[in-house]
């Protein structure tokens, strides 16, 4: 089996890269071997590879940025997932893709499900769900992943920024009204290669049996503020911080261009009765991420 790996060095693109490894061959890469801004350029690379699988975890995923680079973003989150379903079915093979909670405005009051209506409230969130539909359009051999709040020890992201914080400020003020699943992106990559494991020696028709939309994330939720509080707690290194406090605060207080959904937790059960698996819950994989770096 021929896997083609499309973002290699995000975070999530470094757990797939050597998790699918013994699942077959992985061609993985990023930028600039391949730019998916360029279709025709990512059409060519499709056709040359000819995998069996392709996993897309590559995105736009600066939130804020993206308000001021609408085109951009809308190229790389809605137009070229929809390319990489047409010449997979092309192929006759299959795509895994990656989208997000930010689809939501998290006005819902509960955790969401994939009948819930999106409705994002920024340009990231709009373009992502773009690729969505772009993807379920076209149709095929596909699995479309909704996650949250992923997170990875290996590159700066919240948990290594709270890390940072802890070490050089006394006082910390983090917000207490936004509330979704954190994700660590190696249990991410972990689900997904026993998804295609599942598949056995047919991954391909196994996927077109399973395909849709299916939400994929950290059992469980929290604020951001619960998520530091719980990093701290965990610092295998407590000697180093010089912390002293920690303050919930309130988004308005940090204003950015972008809004973000306040309440955008997602329900994995269509997931796990699909698949028979399930993410740990977010603190024991907290915990895990912590210990294992």
């Amino acid at each position: 089996m021929r896997i083609l790996l499309i973002g290699k060095n995000g975070q999530l693109g470094w757990e797939l890269q050597r998790t699918c490894m013994t699942l077959g061959e992985v061609i993985a890469v990023d930028y600039p071997q391949v730019d998916i801004s360029q279709i025709n350029a990512l059409r060519d690379l499709i056709q040359t590879v000819k995998p069996h699988i392709l996993l897309n975890p590559a995105a736009y995923t600066n939130v804020d940025k993206a308000e001021n680079e609408v085109d951009l973003a809308r190229v790389v989150n809605g137009v070229a997932p929809g390319v990489m379903a047409e010449e997979m079915k092309k192929l006759g093979g299959a795509l895994i893709h990656y989208s997000t909670d930010y689809v939501f405005d998290g006005k819902k009051g509960s955790p969401y499900n994939e009948t819930d209506v999106p409705n994002p409230l920024n340009v990231y969130g709009k373009t992502k769900l773009e690729g969505e539909q772009m993807v379920e359009a076209i149709g095929g051999s596909y699995l479309i992943f909704r996650t949250s709040w992923v997170y990875s020890m290996r590159q700066g992201g919240f948990v290594n920024r709270v890390l940072q914080w802890a070490r050089q400020q006394e006082t910390l003020r983090i917000m207490d009204d936004q509330t979704g699943n954190p994700t660590w992106a190696r249990m991410l990559a972990e689900a997904t290669a026993q998804v295609i494991a599942q598949g056995r020696s047919e991954p391909v028709d196994y996927l077109q049996e399973k395909a849709g939309l299916c939400h994929l994330a950290g059992a469980g939720s929290c604020s951001r503020f619960e998520w530091a509080k719980a990093i701290l707690e965990l610092d295998p290194k407590k000697e180093e911080q010089v912390v002293k406090e920690l303050l919930p605060a309130e988004t308005s207080e940090f204003p950015t261009p972008a809004e973000r959904p306040t309440f955008s937790p997602l329900d994995n059960t269509k997931f796990i009765k699909k698949f028979t698996l399930e993410l740990l819950n977010w603190k024991v994989l907290l915990k895990l991420a912590i210990i294992s770096f």
